[in-house]
């Protein structure tokens, strides 16, 4: 097996770190903050009710970091159409040619652990992979129902002008018990989403050591030389070598 040479790519913009990370910590302070609010513990205690405060300071907590979680998302989609050709949109839409062909492959060898028969190159995404980028597009979509629904229940006790504009919410879903179970809901699926996300990004770093977690904090992976043009125009380089690629692609 002859040797390749790889060089460092810049592929993952401040930016996009910066709403990557956002958005991670604001998801794990929502749901430890949520599942309390949901299920509040009973704490015994000698002071008076009105000198307890814990829970106000929960929902306080819950209600600002879903603010900072609105401002991150609606960050990354501007991001979307100003960012570089592996944050743009156009990465994340699926439905091409090649993104089917990417799909099967990503499905075949990375989740069933199928043998890699074409042994391309290009089968090897430098951004996402299709399979990951579908995977964004259904967090994206859970991302607006947590806002929906969230402000939707925040609204009757808010009198900023914000939250008033999802006062309709719980109407459109039958009521706040209802609205409540979709929101309750809806974190259980980012939950189980966000397991499979770090499973398939450990799993690239371990079988690739292309730098797949660490890109996340310097914005760089190793990418073979001859591809990394990649990250600065949009159309891919074949590569035909026989020499085996692991893999499908970077995890989402």
């Amino acid at each position: 097996m002859k040797p390749y040479s790889f060089k460092r790519a810049y592929i993952w913009e401040l930016p996009v770190r910066i709403f990557h990370w956002a958005n991670a910590l604001s998801l794990v302070v929502l749901a430890v903050t949520g599942f309390i609010i949901a299920n509040p513990p009973a704490i015994l205690s000698g002071q008076d009710p009105t000198q307890i405060y814990w829970f106000g300071w929960v929902r306080f907590i819950h209600f600002a970091t879903a603010y900072v979680f609105t401002v991150s998302i609606l960050m990354r989609f501007y991001w979307a159409f100003m960012g570089n050709q592996f944050a743009h949109w156009k990465a994340y839409w699926p439905f091409t040619k090649e993104g089917i062909h990417n799909f099967k492959h990503v499905m075949k060898v990375d989740v069933f652990l199928g043998e890699d028969e074409e042994n391309k190159l290009s089968n090897i995404s430098v951004g996402h992979n299709v399979v990951a980028a579908a995977a964004y597009m259904l967090f994206f979509f859970l991302f607006l129902v947590m806002i929906f629904t969230g402000f939707g229940l925040y609204a009757p006790t808010s009198e900023w002008w914000f939250p008033q504009l999802f006062a309709w919410v719980p109407s459109v879903f039958g009521g706040d018990f209802d609205t409540r179970m979709i929101h309750h809901v809806t974190m259980w699926l980012i939950i189980l989403v966000t397991v499979i996300h770090i499973y398939l990004v450990l799993y690239h770093e371990w079988l690739e050591g292309r730098g797949e977690v660490s890109s996340m904090f310097s914005g760089y992976k190793f990418v073979r030389a001859e591809r990394v043009e990649m990250s600065t125009e949009e159309k891919p380089l074949e590569d035909t070598t026989d020499e085996p690629t692991p893999g499908g692609g970077d995890g989402c």
